[in-house]
């Protein structure tokens, strides 16, 4: 999962990038309301932390710009207001759900998962591929029923290549996805990842699921 988060005081910004990507989540950041909406537009996320009060364009019409292209990506709005009216605002702006500061980062935490699990309630709350399984909401991971202990990286990068199982993954799309916007693409970061993967998810099975693609990427078979 990829979050963006817009918010002009950088030590808060900062504070709630560390805590989301020890969680595991991709995420990128920006500091004004111009530049966060350029990357809202040009970029994939699942969900947007977005500051009411913004510098160059404020959060209520980041919001509104967001709809009125048409990009339905969720949206957490934070203001240390906390009038009726400015929540008001930012809700009909469309957001989906407000936060006031100062917060526990375990609120902000429990609400992006209850967006996100939203967002996903059409899909399964597990993948399975073979005997590969992963529970989304626990982050388990078996294989053959015996449960496989994964930092929170490992969970990410494992997730998306079940999400696109039978599909080949470049290594450009996985640093998109599991990856921050600053992530270097000319490191091996990716292949000494996938490596850790193979040696927890194959070693001592038969059936390898991790296959390398020559000159393309990878994909996860059953």
């Amino acid at each position: 999962m990829r979050i963006l988060v817009i918010e002009d005081e950088k030590k808060i910004a900062d504070f709630i990038k560390r805590g989301l990507k020890e969680e595991g989540y991709a995420v990128d950041s920006a500091y004004d309301g111009e530049a966060g909406l350029f990357m809202a537009k040009t970029n994939e996320y699942d969900l947007i932390i977005l500051d009411l009060m913004l510098p160059k364009m404020d959060g209520v019409a980041v919001c509104k710009n967001l709809r009125g292209e048409k990009i339905a990506t969720p949206v957490i709005m934070l203001t240390a207001k906390d009038a009726v009216k400015d929540k008001v605002a930012g809700l009909d702006s469309g957001a989906d759900d407000y936060l006031t500061k100062p917060f526990a980062f375990e609120e902000l935490l429990a609400r992006v998962r209850a967006i996100l699990r939203k967002k996903d309630s059409g899909q399964p709350a597990k993948l399975k591929v073979a005997d590969l399984e992963i529970d989304l909401y626990t982050h388990k991971v078996y294989r053959a029923g015996k449960e496989i202990e994964l930092t929170a990286k490992e969970y990410a990068l494992l997730e998306y290549l079940m999400r696109n199982s039978g599909a080949i993954v470049t290594r450009t799309m996985i640093s998109e996805h599991v990856w921050d916007i600053d992530f270097d693409t000319f490191t091996n970061v990716i292949d000494v990842y996938i490596n850790y993967l193979r040696n927890k998810i194959d070693a001592g099975h038969g059936k390898k699921l991790i296959q390398t693609i020559r000159g393309r990427g990878y994909m996860l078979k059953g």
